[in-house]
């Protein structure tokens, strides 16, 4: 019988398959890069089912007369879209608000084929598409990010900027804006401007997979990670981003693609990169698409070269990675039923195995 029922599941798989199509400033001072560290989740897992986050909205605002020290009083992350979305409303926070380190913290067993890391091509979402939800390196869904929600530390901003392309609420384009004039206070994060990668220009920066500023065709932009400082480069002091009075920007960016050649957004799960760096562009890692997912670091440091020397500089090339679904895998070392939940969502539009189907 479960012979036969695995039979059946493969066969509807594979018909499910067919009907897809693919979519497819210089200092001469040396420096050394921080040991990161490892961790594992602790949170529970969360079953994918597309629908059964779609709510309607609540006739109420649960934040109407909350004051802000209330709100923060006894802080919790938001727990679905309309609770992130009445929050925004308010310039409340919907992610974690816990201090940010420079460096990223790695999953434990990150997964390798052929001595490469693995980046996660599944993209799941909601059916009305606010929400994304984020797997572990095992491919269990730990978290949930809330379209047009606010958040600041590196892992909830990069699955934002990866999932829907453009910025969360408490991000300003404006470099310059301040915490003193907005609404988010020491929340406030900037910045979200063109990345060129002009490696004539820069030339301790590493070149970035078909990054327009050297020939190719894909627009990077650029946007701030707030962090508690950076001992990577002199130049920039090893003091929290945003005290509410002043941000002091650092060293810290994500680094994303924006636009193709023709101008449009990015939507191809194949043309979307995402880069962090927190030594201002001397090195980077690749966003894998899971929690804790950060590939491996390359560029000028990695080669041995000065900080942002134009003189002294040795970047190492871009670090190749194997696409593959770590949410599939997960479904098929669990049951046919999890398998069947991970593949019935094709006619809702959902990124798989780095196919769109229609």
């Amino acid at each position: 019988m479960k012979l036969l029922r695995s039979i059946i599941t493969l066969l509807v798989i594979m018909s499910l398959l067919v009907s897809c199509y693919s979519f497819t400033g210089e200092s001469t001072s040396n420096t050394t890069i921080p040991t990161q560290s490892t961790t594992t989740t602790s949170k529970e897992f969360i079953n994918f089912d597309p629908d059964a986050d779609v709510t309607d909205k609540p006739e109420t605002d649960p934040y109407a007369n909350m004051t802000e020290e209330e709100f923060y009083a006894n802080y919790t992350p938001a727990t679905s879209y309309w609770d992130a979305y009445y929050r925004t409303q308010h310039y409340f926070m919907s992610g974690s608000i816990e201090d940010q380190d420079q460096a990223p913290t790695l999953a434990e067993n990150q997964p390798k084929e052929k001595g490469l890391f693995i980046r996660n091509t599944s993209a799941l979402y909601s059916s009305d598409g606010q929400i994304y939800y984020v797997i572990d390196a095992e491919g269990n869904i730990v978290n949930k990010i809330y379209k047009g929600a606010a958040y600041v530390t590196l892992e909830e901003v990069a699955a934002y900027v990866f999932a829907f392309g453009e910025i969360p609420a408490n991000y300003d384009s404006n470099k310059k804006a301040k915490p003193t004039s907005s609404s988010w206070g020491k929340y406030l994060r900037v910045n979200n401007t063109y990345f060129s990668g002009n490696t004539s220009k820069y030339p301790y920066e590493p070149v970035l997979p078909n990054i327009s500023g050297c020939g190719g065709e894909l627009d990077y932009y650029e946007i701030d990670i707030g962090t508690t400082g950076t001992d990577c480069d002199p130049s920039y002091t090893a003091t929290i981003y945003n005290n509410g009075s002043k941000i002091t920007r650092g060293a810290a960016r994500i680094v994303y693609t924006r636009y193709d050649k023709n101008g449009d957004k990015i939507i191809d799960i194949n043309e979307k990169y995402l880069f962090y760096t927190y030594n201002h562009y001397n090195d980077f890692q690749e966003y894998l698409n899971y929690e804790g997912g950060w590939g491996e670091m390359f560029g000028n440091i990695t080669g041995g070269g000065t900080i942002s020397s134009k003189y002294d500089y040795n970047p190492t090339p871009y670090v190749q990675v194997i696409r593959k679904n770590l949410f599939a895998d997960r479904a098929e070392t669990t049951s046919t039923e999890y398998i069947e939940v991970a593949f019935i969502y094709f006619d809702k539009k959902y990124y798989i195995d780095n196919t769109y189907c229609a």
